[in-house]
C-alpha cells in the first residue's frame, strides 16, 4: 500500500515526534541524548530549519520546527532518524528497527497554539514522572527560555519575546506559564494515541 503524502508548508511550523519500536527505550546514557543533539545540529548546516522547542525523552522525541522549504523536511527527518539509529545500532549492538515508524508531524497554523505546543513539550518529563521539577531534566529546550541556558540548537520561539518587556520578566512569565498544565495536553495526547 503506497504511502500517504504529507502536507507539509513552506515556512510551516511541525510538532514532531517518533518513538523507539514496541515503545522500547531509545535514549540510555547522556552519550546517547547528546548524540541526538550532535546529529540535529550538524542537519542544520544542511537544512534550513529553526528548532524552537525539543525534548529528548528516554523512549521518544519531540520537536517544534519551523521549516523553510517543505521538500526539506522527508529528507531531514529521514536523515535524522537513520543516523541516530546508525549511531545506536552499532553502539549497543541492536539488531532490527529503533524507530517505530515514521515521524508523526502535526501542524501548528495558529499562532495561539505555538506556546501551548511548547508547554506540551517541555512538560513532558514531568507528566511521565521522571522529574518533579522541569527544570531537572537536561535534555529538553526549557532551560534556554526559563534560565537563559546556552543552546545552540534552539533559535528563540517569536512568541516567547511577547511575553513581556524585560528578560527577567520574560523568563519568570514563562516559567508560569509552563508551569501549569493546560487542555492542550489533552488534545495532543489524543491526537498522537493514534500514532502507530
Amino acid at each position: 500500500m503506497p504511502r500517504i503524502k504529507r502536507d507539509i508548508v513552506d515556512g510551516g511550523i511541525y510538532h514532531i515526534l517518533n518513538r523507539g519500536h514496541n515503545k522500547d527505550k531509545i535514549f540510555a546514557a547522556p552519550e546517547d541524548y547528546n548524540t541526538f543533539k550532535k546529529i540535529i545540529e550538524r542537519y542544520k548546516e544542511r537544512f534550513f530549519f529553526d528548532l524552537y522547542h525539543y525534548c529528548i525523552m528516554p523512549n521518544h522525541f519531540h520537536l517544534l520546527i519551523k521549516i523553510a522549504n517543505a521538500e526539506d523536511m522527508s529528507r531531514l527527518m529521514k536523515g535524522v532518524c537513520q543516523s541516530y539509529a546508525n549511531y545506536y545500532k552499532m553502539k549497543y549492538e541492536h539488531i532490527g528497527y529503533l524507530f517505530q515508524n515514521r515521524y508523526k508531524s502535526i501542524l501548528i497554523d495558529d499562532d495561539s497554539y505555538l506556546l501551548e505546543c511548547a508547554r506540551y513539550i517541555e512538560r513532558n518529563p514531568v507528566r511521565a514522572e521522571i522529574v518533579e521539577i522541569i527544570s531537572d531534566y537536561r535534555w529538553s529546550s526549557y532551560n534556554y527560555y526559563a534560565s537563559g541556558f546556552c543552546d545552540s540548537l534552539i533559535t528563540a520561539d517569536p512568541l516567547f519575546g511577547t511575553l513581556a518587556d524585560s528578560t527577567t520578566t520574560r523568563r519568570s512569565s514563562y516559567v508560569e506559564y509552563v508551569s501549569k498544565p493546560r487542555p492542550y495536553e489533552a488534545i495532543v495526547d489524543e491526537k498522537l494515541s493514534s500514532f502507530k
